[in-house]
């Protein structure tokens, strides 16, 4: 495992002093790691998509953990120096933008309504209509997406705090930690809502909260510590969960991908896997990719491995995404790929930009919306 492959925070001190590391036990092995293995080359293949584009437009730079909010027709970006942008997902036409003038390290949330952002200086802000609404001050850093629903702001910062605001003044609402280890992933965790539950991702578990009062609903483990040194011990649970009806399906950082029936609260399957980024699922397979590009699909009422492609490894992978039986993943060479659901051989490609593909892309009706790390945003239909 490279301490190229992902990004860790530790928590020092009761006041919450981060430094970025790697682990002691470790750090020999980072300053001699040989440069990583090439990209696979791409192959040739019979294209099955024809792929276009339906709109571009040249925003500032992103950079992970920064995500995308598609909500009500309006695409939310947000910059990783902190400028907000809101697009008409149908033509990229500009709705509004505000300058907010500091780095980023969360974002971006929305309802439609209201957007929120979190700062490198643990700053929650929220935003209406082109203007700052509020803003509120977070017990730590935070590297996942506020999630905004309900007429509420809800954040996870990486101390393991779930707080909930008042989308209109900013008044907290309620408040609840969990204890962890000292060691945080610095990428986006799982914060999402599944019917009347706020899902959220607690060191190796998926824990069910009642979104008015954080009280828990159920949990479920997804991933247990492993290894003999910090690092190989970390569990955290990665953002980009799949819904599927009641079917939930989460992945533990280089751990484990897990099934759960998310009505009962239990756990379905869970089969070893050693990736990094979210998943993706149809009514038939769950899709991820592993920490060396290479793509899987699992049975999604069984966990059997149904295929396994290398023709991307070393790629640099985004979050696959499924869709209308399009299954879509990008790298970080600025290619998209549509992947056969039933076999994982490429459909067709598509090169957006050389600086990478910032996030997993977006479905805005008969388009895919995706944004380069450039700053790039293109709306791409694929028949």
């Amino acid at each position: 495992m490279s301490c190229n492959s992902f990004n860790v925070k530790r928590i020092s001190s009761a006041l919450l002093t981060w430094t970025a590391i790697c682990a002691l036990s470790v750090l020999s092995a980072c300053s001699s790691t040989p440069d990583k293995p090439a990209p696979t080359a791409l192959a040739d293949f019979k294209a099955q998509l024809d792929v276009r584009k339906a709109w571009s437009v040249q925003l500032n730079p992103v950079a992970p953990p920064l995500t995308a909010a598609l909500t009500n027709g309006q695409l939310a970006i947000a910059s990783t120096q902190g400028l907000v942008t809101v697009l008409n997902a149908d033509t990229g036409a500009e709705s509004w933008r505000v300058a907010l003038n500091t780095p980023l390290t969360a974002g971006i949330g929305s309802d439609g309504i209201r957007f929120a952002v979190i700062t490198q200086s643990n700053e929650l802000i929220a935003l209406s209509q082109g203007k700052v609404i509020w803003k509120v001050k977070l017990p730590a850093l935070s590297f996942t997406a506020p999630f905004v629903a309900g007429g509420r702001v809800f954040v996870l910062t990486a101390d393991r705090t779930v707080m909930a605001f008042d989308g209109a003044s900013g008044q907290q609402l309620w408040r609840q930690q969990r204890t962890g280890d000292a060691l945080v992933l610095k990428q986006s965790g799982i914060l999402t809502s599944f019917q009347d539950n706020l899902l959220v991702g607690l060191s190796g578990r998926l824990v069910a909260l009642n979104p008015a009062n954080g009280l828990t609903k159920w949990e479920l483990s997804i991933g247990a510590s492993r290894g003999t040194n910090e690092v190989e011990r970390l569990v955290d649970l990665v953002s980009g969960v799949s819904r599927v009806n009641n079917t939930i399906c989460a992945r533990a950082f280089q751990t484990a991908v897990t099934c759960a029936d998310a009505n009962l609260g239990r756990t379905l399957w869970t089969r070893s896997a050693q990736g990094f980024v979210g998943l993706a699922a149809t009514a038939n397979a769950v899709f991820g990719a592993e920490s060396d590009s290479k793509l899987m699909a699992w049975n999604s009422s069984t966990g059997k491995v149904l295929w396994q492609s290398e023709a991307l490894r070393f790629r640099g992978l985004t979050a696959p995404v499924a869709s209308d039986g399009q299954l879509i993943v990008g790298d970080e060479l600025g290619w998209l790929h549509w992947i056969d659901t039933q076999n994982g051989q490429t459909v067709a490609r598509i090169q957006i930009d050389a600086s990478g593909i910032a996030m997993p892309a977006l479905r805005h009706g008969k388009t895919w919306v995706v944004v380069t790390r450039s700053g790039l945003v293109q709306a791409l239909r694929a028949e």
